[in-house]
């Protein structure tokens, strides 16, 4: 009786040059893989500063709301204007400081109008009869980051 030899072999592993051929793709693919995984740790660290910076604005914001109205329009009278910071804003020299902009804001007789009536005729929002409306803006130093609104009486 004759035995039925198979002239296939079963193989027990990956060959030499399989091995080399695994490890040069891998090698290959690893530099755009690392290139991807740093800019992507780099993109998240820039966004939590970002958003550190902007709940910082938001907190003062708030902090300045809730003062007596009467404060706020003094301190914004010291002020003058809307281009100078009021006492409001960190001291200078401050890293990631916060500079307070408050001025008196003109809303003649609408102050929900999207168009300022301009019923003092001088075309400006920041005069005319400021006793009951301030306009305030939170900002970061050297930054573009800013928030502004406006506080009623």
């Amino acid at each position: 009786m004759k035995k039925n030899v198979s002239i296939f072999c079963v193989q027990q592993g990956f060959s030499y040059v399989e091995v080399l051929v695994a490890m040069f793709i891998l090698a290959i693919a690893i530099a755009p893989a690392m290139e991807a995984i740093q800019s992507g740790i780099q993109g998240a660290g820039i966004h939590e500063a970002l958003i550190r910076q902007h709940y910082a604005l938001i907190k003062r914001m708030e902090e300045i709301q809730a003062k007596p109205f009467a404060d706020i329009l003094s301190s914004a009278k010291i002020a003058g204007n809307g281009s100078s910071p009021s006492s409001y804003s960190d001291p200078a020299g401050q890293t990631e400081r916060v500079l307070v902009f408050l001025a008196l804001y003109d809303a003649d007789t609408d102050p929900f109008t999207l168009i300022d009536p301009n019923t003092d005729a001088d075309g400006d929002p920041y005069t005319g009869d400021t006793s009951n409306l301030l306009w305030l803006r939170v900002e970061l130093e050297n930054s573009a980051q800013s928030l502004e609104t406006l506080i009623s009486r």
